[in-house]
């Protein structure tokens, strides 16, 4: 992957070996999620084997909703992840001080949702994730939307695509929204928290192949 195409999160890894897998094939940054009633919550003990055994290069965030400060601190520290993804209502002074720990600290933004894409600018995050925000859980419910709602967000602030993602949609969803990154779990999975390397391939290669003129900016 290079800046002639987006970068590409594949979110919700619950095993080591899955993991790797997505890394090899590729994938810039791998989710791992806190929230207990996501089907893709892991324990600490499991992120933390993700993020010792991932390569330097391969970022590992930790989706976290709703949390408080000392918790996620807790989470960073124990488990060594390099960024944060608040999917909540975390206030503004929450990522102003999560930034201040020298971590990538993505706020995710809802199309339909709160907190609204108009809020970003209340926001010191490194980027935004934008999705639905119609689903019972927090995270996309592999809801398809109106990806090309954000295309001007995206020409002001750094954007993460989110939200109904998959190998056989994700070439549209980038040649509407023109994203710097993509976020992707259900639309690779074969069941919940299980992803499908194959399909991960895929999503991958068909990335790759999205060679927009724009200068897509480095996030992970």
């Amino acid at each position: 992957m290079n800046n002639t195409c987006p970068q590409v999160k594949v979110c919700g890894l619950t095993s080591v070996e899955q993991a790797l897998g997505c890394a090899d094939l590729g994938a810039n940054a791998i989710g791992c999620v806190f929230f207990p009633k996501s089907p893709r919550h892991l324990s600490e003990i499991q992120a933390k084997e993700i993020s010792m055994a991932l390569p330097s290069e391969v970022k590992t965030v930790g989706v976290f909703v709703n949390e408080s400060f000392s918790n996620i601190m807790h989470k960073v520290e124990f488990c060594g992840l390099n960024a944060v993804q608040l999917h909540g209502r975390e206030s503004p002074g929450l990522v102003s001080r999560l930034q201040k720990e020298n971590l990538l600290v993505i706020k995710a933004l809802f199309a339909e949702g709160t907190p609204t894409i108009e809020e970003a600018k209340n926001y010191e995050a490194s980027a935004f994730l934008v999705e639905c925000g119609k689903g019972v859980l927090p995270g996309g419910n592999a809801i398809k939307w109106d990806w090309k709602k954000v295309k001007s967000f995206g020409c002001k602030y750094p954007l993460i695509l989110a939200g109904g993602l998959a190998p056989e949609n994700i070439s549209h969803a980038v040649s509407v929204s023109m994203p710097d990154a993509v976020d992707v779990s259900s639309g690779v999975e074969s069941a919940p928290g299980q992803k499908d390397l194959g399909k991960v391939k895929s999503f991958l290669k068909a990335v790759s192949m999205c060679q927009i003129k724009k200068n897509f900016r480095k996030i992970f």
